[in-house]
């Protein structure tokens, strides 16, 4: 089952399979992670939160996030049985992602740990199951199965935002690093879009999410021939950013689709010695060239 933007993204790119034959891998991926997400999130519902009016005003105020991971109610259970999914199908498709080891299954006491940990930006707890796997690849099997849990906990808080008394580099929902941007059609704001729930948040456009540097010097970006992308790169921390200029196009934009549309510039980026984001975030997965 899949609803809003969920439902959109899947239809655009059954159109475009039907349309123009078989898509690239890494979109035949995401479609078959979308659907394993989507599935996870009408099993979760709306979220519970407790938090009063005046503590969520003062996280606000005060630059902290809404989410502590202590106020995430998650079904361990479903988590568990959704990692499974995702991790059997980031083994299916190692030309993409790499190696991912077969059937890694784990205690669900394991994964609240590994959760906790993705979330905080601590260490992860490895097993022999994991072995030597990639720490951010690994990072990125957690962050794709709690996703699910984070964009229901989103939907339910986004609207207690006051945009204007945030303006910080990271998510006021869960403080994940922005991976995405885009210049919106008014005025041409600069929204930030969080990585780990698609939260979006307004931001200066001459400052770096990423260290806060606003020194023009230093600050730059690359665009297409058309003007419709965009990546902002910082030489003081060598972090990059993605963007799309919606004042370039008449046509719906999907965004957490377009991470997947614009992994080329991903590569670019990485070859140039530019940063994706951190893992704190859930992002930070260098992408393979072939894919």
């Amino acid at each position: 089952m899949t609803t809003g933007i969920d439902s959109k993204i899947l239809k655009k790119l059954e159109t475009w399979e039907e349309k123009e034959g078989p898509i690239p891998e890494s979109l035949e991926f995401y479609g078959k992670l979308l659907h394993i997400q989507s599935t996870a999130k009408a099993r979760i519902g709306v979220p519970e939160f407790s938090l009063s009016t005046e503590v969520i005003s003062d996280r606000i105020t005060t630059g902290r996030p809404l989410l502590e991971f202590s106020d995430i109610s998650v079904d361990w259970s479903l988590f568990r049985d959704t990692f499974e999914e995702v991790s059997a199908l980031l083994s299916s498709y190692s030309k993409v992602w790499g190696e991912v080891a077969a059937n890694l299954k784990f205690s669900a006491s394991f994964l609240e740990e590994a959760a906790r940990a993705w979330f905080e930006g601590t260490q992860l707890p490895l097993s022999e199951a994991v072995g030597d796997a990639n720490e951010d690849l690994w990072g990125f099997i957690i962050h794709a199965t709690f996703k699910p849990f984070l964009v229901s906990y989103r939907e339910a808080l986004y609207n207690l935002i006051n945009q204007e008394l945030w303006r910080r580099g990271s998510c006021p929902i869960c403080g994940g690093n922005p991976d995405f941007a885009f210049l919106e059609k008014e005025h041409g704001a600069r929204w930030l879009i969080c990585s780990r729930c698609d939260a979006g948040w307004l931001f200066q456009r001459l400052e770096c999410p990423h260290c806060g540097n606003q020194d023009q010097n230093t600050l730059a970006y690359f665009t297409d021939d058309k003007g419709l992308y965009r990546l902002y790169v910082c030489e003081q921390c060598r972090h990059y950013l993605k963007a799309i200029d919606l004042r370039q196009t008449e046509d719906e934009v999907l965004l957490p689709l377009e991470r997947f549309l614009t992994l080329d510039l991903d590569i670019q980026a990485q070859k140039n010695g530019y940063k994706p984001p951190e893992r704190v975030s859930g992002g930070g997965v260098a992408i393979k060239e072939d894919s």
